[in-house]
Order: structure tokens, then C-alpha cells, then sequence
């Protein structure tokens, strides 16, 4: 059974969490202070880069752990007819 890195699933839902934030914050200054949304826009994009990264690297060793098991189960005599 592959196993999910529950852990890095965490860190991306806590940085999804900041990106939120940060795009509220950009919402609120949009009209008072274009600076400090350009900022804002900017720490969202990176948290989302880094949320993105986390999940593709999950579900990468989720593929990579699939694959392994159904070439042992090929493999195995047990499974063969």
C-alpha cells in the first residue's frame, strides 16, 4: 500500500493558509496603498509555488510507490495465472 507523506500535506495546507492571508491583505490595500498589494501579490505567488511544489512532490512518490508495487505483484508468482 503507498504511503501519503501526510506531513508535506500539512506544510502545503499551512501555506495555502499564508497565501490566503496575503491575498486578503492585497485586496484590502488595493486602493490605499498599491505598493504594499504589489508586495502582498508577490508573497501569495510564493506561497502558492510552494504549496504547488509540496503536493506535486506527494503525489510524485505516490506514482513512484504504485508503480513499484504493481511491478512486484507482476513479478510475483503468486499473481501470475
Amino acid at each position: 500500500m503507498a504511503q501519503v507523506d501526510v506531513n508535506k500535506l500539512k506544510q502545503a495546507e499551512a501555506v495555502s493558509s499564508l497565501a490566503k492571508d496575503s491575498i486578503t491583505q492585497a485586496i484590502e490595500q488595493s486602493a490605499a496603498n498599491t505598493v504594499l498589494c504589489g508586495e502582498a501579490l508577490k508573497q501569495a505567488s510564493n506561497e502558492i509555488a510552494q504549496a504547488q511544489t509540496l503536493i506535486s512532490q506527494v503525489q510524485s512518490q505516490l506514482q513512484t510507490e504504485q508503480q513499484q508495487q504493481q511491478q512486484k505483484s507482476t513479478n510475483d508468482p503468486e499473481f501470475q495465472i
